[in-house]
């Protein structure tokens, strides 16, 4: 859910604390392993025993290196914000501050639909006892700042009203989050033009930020 974002500015909340990350052969061979169980099975998929066997080692190797299940979800998650945050930060190719907004927005559904796996472990999580640790808080909170710039420009530009750009990413971080997730869910018609949806109401809100007129004369 997109409160686990939105929380990201408080990760001294996290009572988790920050995870080891390790990456030797061994590490990456556990990961690879729970990316498939959480692809083919679900997220239910995901414990100590399960992720040993299809890595093909022991459970105390799962514990060694990421401390149990908790560390290899943290992992997957932080590689899920880190790629996501790397979608946003690509937006900033275009000179028109509404352009990048409405990439970020288009490059936020691609990266949902075309890595679904980590899409949902991101964002509709159902695993009994699990909290982030501060570190994938971070990782989640890098991706909402690099959009708060996006709109912090478009704010300056003057094309976009003034207010609190973190506030502002919020808002529209979750007018794209709710289509895709409907998308994912395959709720509507089955003959419903996701994309559609997603272009009509990002536009929608955006044309909703456009600064007041009448203030925007005062400026001028």
């Amino acid at each position: 859910m997109l409160v686990h974002v939105t929380s990201a500015t408080t990760p001294e909340k996290s009572r988790s604390g920050v995870r080891h990350r390790p990456s030797d052969e061994s590490s990456a061979a556990i990961l690879d392993a729970a990316r498939d169980l959480l692809a083919r099975e679900g997220q239910g998929a995901l414990t100590v025993r399960r992720i040993a066997a299809a890595a093909g080692g022991s459970t105390m190797n799962v514990y060694s290196r990421f401390g149990g299940k908790d560390g290899v979800i943290d992992a997957l998650l932080i590689e899920g914000f880190e790629k996501l945050t790397e979608v946003i930060r690509d937006a900033h190719a275009s000179p028109d501050a509404i352009d990048d907004l409405m990439t970020c927005a288009r490059g936020y559904r691609t990266f949902a639909l075309t890595h679904s796996t980590y899409y949902e472990l991101m964002f509709d999580r159902s695993i009994p006892g699990y909290e982030m640790s501060a570190q994938a808080i971070s990782a989640a909170a890098a991706g909402l700042g690099s959009l708060a710039e996006r709109v912090q420009r478009a704010m300056d530009e003057g094309v976009i009203r003034d207010g609190d750009a973190i506030q502002t990413a919020t808002v529209f971080w979750s007018a794209c989050h709710g289509p895709v997730s409907l998308e994912l869910k395959m709720t509507g018609k089955a003959d419903t033009d996701w994309n559609e949806v997603h272009r009509q109401l990002i536009e929608g809100l955006i044309r909703g930020l456009a600064p007041d007129r009448a203030a925007k004369r005062e400026k001028g």
